[in-house]
């Protein structure tokens, strides 16, 4: 049958905690990494990442992002419905 577990999402750690956290249920925050040496010259060393970061429910609404991103969410609606 292979390895694909109908039925069962894949399992996520929090970066907060730790908890072992549905990957359906987990919040998915992504985070911007950007690092400059600001030097003038050709010696200029830019670097820039994306990381995907998951938290529980309750890390997440501490920490709030979990309020930030339902507001995202309907402000998108918003310009979907109206733009």
């Amino acid at each position: 049958m292979g390895n694909k577990r109908r039925g069962r999402e894949r399992i996520e750690r929090c970066s907060s905690c730790g908890r072992v956290v549905p990957r359906d249920k987990a919040v998915e925050y992504t985070r911007r990494t950007f690092f400059t040496t600001d030097l003038k010259g050709q010696d200029n060393v830019t670097y820039s990442d994306y990381r995907d970061s998951y938290y529980c429910i309750s890390c997440a609404k501490h920490q709030k992002i979990f309020e930030k991103k339902k507001a995202q969410l309907q402000r998108s609606r918003e310009r979907e419905l109206y733009g």
